[in-house]
């Protein structure tokens, strides 16, 4: 006659509380970053020129001799107080920056104002290869 023991009891309870909170955290992680829905990738973005958070940004097609030559941003050219910011339109049409890299928003004056944020008063400073 098989019984459970105590520890048996304590140890599948155990095993069943860390799987209900892996799938909680897992799930909640998914939903937590809710992505604004993007326009459809190939879509011309529209230009701004804006003043946001005391910082200059502007954005509009590239006209060459920047970081690529906008090749990245689909010919599309974003500056912070006339330094370029590296952006690059992603497949699904969101955009990231060099500074916020890991946060896709969906537009590249979205874009801009989050490096702004991240920057906190600091310059931007161009990017160069070495």
């Amino acid at each position: 006659m098989s019984s459970i023991t105590r520890r048996k009891a304590l140890g599948v309870a155990a095993g069943a509380a860390g799987a209900v909170t892996g799938l909680a955290v897992a799930g909640s992680a998914g939903a937590a970053a809710p992505r604004a829905a993007a326009p459809a990738a190939g879509s011309a973005p529209a230009s701004f020129d804006e003043t946001y958070l005391g910082r200059r940004i502007k954005g509009g097609p590239a006209h060459g001799g920047g970081h690529h030559g906008g090749h990245h941003g689909g010919g599309y050219s974003v500056t912070i107080d006339g330094e370029e910011l590296h952006v690059m339109q992603n497949a699904d049409g969101t955009w990231i920056s060099v500074i916020s890299h890991y946060e896709p928003v969906a537009t590249a004056k979205a874009a801009a104002r989050a490096a702004v944020r991240e920057l906190r008063g600091a310059p931007l400073v161009p990017l160069t290869l070495v």
